[in-house]
């Protein structure tokens, strides 16, 4: 009979120590995929001649944390590396991962009892008009020394304390994959802020020939004006040529000025006191590793940071789910009291008691019932924003690979137009220096040439931009292995 007893009591401590955890586990949410990107899969041409992207080899290496390098611009890797340092919406954001941090503490806090103590000591004198003073106490003044503590605990028998952390602890992990794609989108805008202004430098660089060269064919037009081979209005056309041409240089400068002063904030650095020498776009566009879909949702923390959300929110099914069990506490007290110090931590002077109380709600009009509606409709939505984010992230990997690849067929066939616009230059110049034609041909085929070799600068740009894009669809170089496990 005490065996038997003996092991009820077990089994019922046991019980009270580890309970059981209601509500439904956590299974990650399947999400639509593929088995290879369409664009990528794209034959025609099999790989762009300028770079752009290559596709999966094994072995092939994937993105690695600084991914930036693979540009090989000592400037722009000099310049990234300051956004970890001096980027203030980057440090808002780690603090707020902190912050998710310190909450899986503070929660995890509720698995164990508070203890606190109380010492006290007071001297005490008996009044003797007070009401029933018995007039045989000895003395009317006498100590009180207490060195007494307390204990409290509310066992988590149905788990609402370990859904209550795997919750937080899911939502600590989603803010870390949140801080992974703030930094990763703070290094992409970076990056493609840079681009767009080299590209303008390119531009600069270009209109600035093309004055020079305008010039001399003002000058040229001048002599043959006053040799009475040209007219004045071939002096005028010239002239407006090239003031409008100085008009162009001048226009780029403002838009190179404003992603100049996007990358000084970026940096960390006022505007004001933040310049960089202007250098063309020369760079040679990289291969970017894009590896299979199935490794997307590893790679994009923004899908990492949806798919933990829907693990917080179906953990908070359970703590609603405990509301409908009763509540445990248990607590207990001791300590030693005595009117004299010497005395006080002797064995006669010892005191203490144990208690526990249930309560166990019996009606709430069905509180508790739309609570955990709430919760099961909470989780719903987590997993259909998981899912689109998902779909989000294989839309932006082939929007990207689809503009390499035709920017990169545009490329080339915008070579082919400059090329056709300088041959078609020269022409009209021998022509009208021959007088087989007039100046207003040399003036269409100048402004035709310029306009394409801006275009074929301006696609270069966008060749760059779009390359920085990928990379940032494709998650960076980070992966969910990144992402910190909690205790």
């Amino acid at each position: 009979m005490n065996r038997r007893c003996s092991i009820l009591a077990a089994a019922a401590m046991t019980f009270v120590v580890t309970g059981c955890t209601v509500g439904p586990n956590y299974h990650k949410p399947d999400a639509p995929t593929a088995p290879a990107f369409k664009e990528d899969a794209v034959v025609s041409p099999p790989n762009p001649p300028n770079g752009g992207w290559k596709h999966a080899q094994p072995g092939d290496d994937k993105l690695r944390g600084k991914w930036w390098e693979v540009y090989g611009d000592p400037e722009l890797s000099r310049l990234e590396e300051t956004i970890a340092v001096s980027n203030q919406t980057l440090k808002a954001q780690y603090a707020q991962y902190q912050r998710a941090v310190d909450t899986v503490r503070e929660y995890r806090a509720n698995y164990y009892p508070t203890l606190s103590i109380d010492p006290s000591a007071a001297r005490t004198k008996l009044s003797p008009h007070q009401p029933n003073f018995n007039q045989g106490i000895e003395t009317q003044q006498y100590n009180n020394f207490i060195a007494a503590g307390q204990a409290e605990w509310e066992p988590d028998l149905w788990g609402s304390v370990r859904r209550t952390v795997e919750s937080a602890r899911a939502t600590a992990q989603a803010t870390a994959a949140d801080l992974a794609n703030v930094d990763l989108s703070l290094h992409s805008e970076l990056a493609m802020d840079y681009f767009e202004m080299r590209g303008l430098d390119t531009q600069q660089q270009l209109l600035q020939t093309t004055v020079a060269e305008y010039q001399r064919y003002l000058d040229l037009t001048n002599i043959r004006f006053k040799g009475g081979v040209a007219t004045e209005s071939d002096v005028a056309l010239a002239q407006t040529q090239l003031d409008q041409t100085r008009a162009q240089l001048i226009d780029v400068g403002v838009a190179r000025a404003q992603y100049e002063h996007a990358i000084a904030t970026l940096t960390g650095v006022p505007a004001s006191s933040f310049s960089l020498p202007a250098a063309p776009l020369i760079l040679t566009l990289p291969d970017i590793p894009v590896g299979v879909p199935s490794e997307l949702l590893e790679r994009r923390p923004d899908v990492a940071a949806a798919e933990r959300r829907a693990d917080a929110a179906n953990a908070q099914i359970g703590v609603a789910i405990a509301a409908f069990y009763p509540t445990i506490s248990l607590n207990g007290s001791g300590g030693f009291q005595s009117t004299n110090a010497g005395t006080l931590f002797q064995g006669p002077s010892s005191l203490w008691s144990l208690g526990g109380s249930a309560t166990e709600l019996l009606f709430d009009a069905g509180r508790r019932r739309a609570i955990t509606d709430e919760a099961k409709a909470s989780y719903e939505s987590q997993v259909a924003t998981y899912r689109q984010t998902v779909l989000q992230a294989f839309q932006d990997v082939e929007d990207q690979l689809a503009a390499l690849r035709i920017l990169d067929q545009e490329s080339m066939t915008q070579d082919l137009a400059v090329r056709d616009a300088q041959h078609s230059l020269d022409l009209s110049t021998r022509q009208y220096k021959e007088g087989l034609t007039t100046y207003l041909t040399v003036i269409t085929a100048q402004a035709t040439e310029l306009a394409n070799q801006r275009t074929a600068a301006d696609i270069t740009t966008r060749q760059f931009s779009s390359s920085v894009q990928l990379v940032k669809a494709l998650g960076g170089g980070w992966d969910t292995t990144q992402l910190p496990k909690h205790p």
